[in-house]
């Protein structure tokens, strides 16, 4: 009877358990509808800054350039490795933090220095541990209302702040891009300096500008780097909700499957209990009639 109990113990543990992840992919789910579309609605004006900044870069000097798009003249690096501040979202943190990982030992087998800023609590506890005098800074709580305004203020600010201080020569994101629910994209991204595009349709055309390029430039690309830090920060939010929903909805169904071999398992301890009992009542009668 003690094993029956044990494993009618074990069968209302695992029921919990899927009650708790079913409730977790449920409110995921809920979450991954507007990520989703907070994601999709940055994409056109973040690729649109980019483009306008491609359109200005190459109207003028290239020896005048300002340093956010000047070629890089030195070999720092910053890493900006955006990762959950929650677990229990499947490969999503690992696999950014095991690309990471190949980058830096890529990087400084080139001769490069390395600095990490990391945003999100689990590639800061992952990654301090054997890269903690690399670590600049960690920044935790930024999927919390998912403000520009923050992003502009906690994020680009400091990033820009170490630049003009000449702390790093180029700045390379790291980020989850949301391709569906069942597919994200590991993405590598240059912000510092910025790389840029021309359109070949904007070729011959040469617009005039007031102020002058320059200005509009030094207002310009300072905005550019918050809108791809912001475009980053809402790819990953919406990748980690889809591989948390993905994650959990594997996590109930193994559940069911587990309960279900439970209930096989303690029906049949029950009935060899059962068939014991009877045989030993049968025997004791027996002997009374002998």
């Amino acid at each position: 009877m003690a094993n029956l109990k044990s494993l009618r113990n074990r069968i209302r543990s695992v029921k919990n358990t899927q009650q708790i992840t079913k409730a977790m992919k449920m409110v995921s789910a809920a979450k991954l509808r507007r990520s989703q579309e907070r994601a999709q609605s940055a994409r056109p004006y973040s690729q649109h800054i980019r483009r306008m900044v491609g359109a200005l870069a190459a109207s003028m000097d290239p020896q005048s350039a300002p340093p956010l798009l000047a070629p890089a003249k030195g070999k720092r690096v910053e890493l900006v490795v955006f990762t959950s501040d929650r677990g229990l979202c499947g490969s999503f943190n690992s696999g950014v933090i095991r690309a990471v990982r190949a980058k830096i030992h890529s990087l400084q087998e080139s001769g490069h220095v390395v600095t990490i800023t990391c945003v999100g609590r689990k590639g800061f506890d992952v990654l301090k541990r054997q890269y903690g005098s690399l670590v600049r800074r960690s920044i935790t709580g930024m999927t919390k209302g998912l403000r520009f305004d923050r992003v502009d203020a906690d994020l680009t600010t400091k990033i820009l702040g170490d630049f003009s201080k000449g702390e790093f020569d180029v700045c390379i994101l790291a980020f989850n891009t949301f391709k569906s629910a069942l597919s994200i994209e590991l993405t590598w991204k240059q912000i510092i300096p910025m790389t840029v595009e021309v359109s070949q349709g904007n070729q011959g055309s040469s617009p005039m500008y007031e102020p002058e390029e320059g200005e509009v430039l030094a207002e310009l690309l300072p905005h550019s780097v918050s809108v791809q830090l912001f475009q980053a920060l809402v790819e990953s939010d919406a990748s980690e909700q889809g591989a948390r929903m993905t994650a959990m909805d594997n996590a109930v169904r193994n559940a069911g499957d587990m309960i279900r071999k439970l209930n096989i398992k303690y029906n049949r301890t029950r009935q060899a209990a059962i068939t014991t009992e009877l045989m030993e009542i049968i025997g004791g009668a027996e002997s009374l009639k002998g």
